[in-house]
């Protein structure tokens, strides 16, 4: 088995690049704004305008039943308090979970409700009974909701929104 070492070189060609803006941020500075869905709030942390994605911290009220909606990219997370379930396939606190794109599911939360950081890698679709799409949840209207909210200053706006 190799291993591989870099080193740091005060010689190399290769700079750090400079930033315009701190890369760290305390999310607890913003207030939880009003979701998509009833019982759950969110405060927005990023926005991909490429993609339509965007990552947050998602609380959602004990017990409360999604409707179905569908993924249009994945979502990685890191449950951080509580749990949620998929039927029997159950999450709970320090677990990861991964929702692969193209998938529709329903979770329900557990009676503890629960607080989750999401990347979400491309827009959310819920749909009316009849199956056509009600809603599209991507990065701008999630960044639109954050700004709604007072709680968009830390993103950059994209140029072209």
């Amino acid at each position: 088995m190799s291993s591989v070492s870099i080193t740091r070189s005060e010689n190399s060609t290769v700079k750090a690049t400079a930033t315009h803006k701190s890369a760290f941020f305390d999310p607890s500075t913003l207030p939880w704004a009003d979701w998509v869905m009833p019982g759950t709030w969110f405060k927005l942390l990023n926005v991909n305008a490429l993609t339509g994605g965007f990552s947050m911290l998602l609380k959602v009220s004990p017990d409360n039943a999604a409707a179905v909606h569908g993924h249009l990219g994945a979502v990685e997370g890191i449950l951080l308090e509580g749990g949620f379930s998929y039927g029997e396939d159950r999450g709970r606190a320090g677990h990861y979970v991964y929702e692969g794109a193209g998938i529709r599911h329903e979770p329900t939360t557990h009676p503890d409700g629960m607080i989750m950081f999401a990347v979400v890698h491309g827009p959310l679709a819920g749909y009316h009974d009849d199956g056509a799409v009600a809603a599209v949840v991507d990065a701008r209207l999630m960044y639109e909701l954050a700004v709604a909210a007072g709680a968009a200053d830390h993103i950059e706006r994209p140029s072209h929104w």
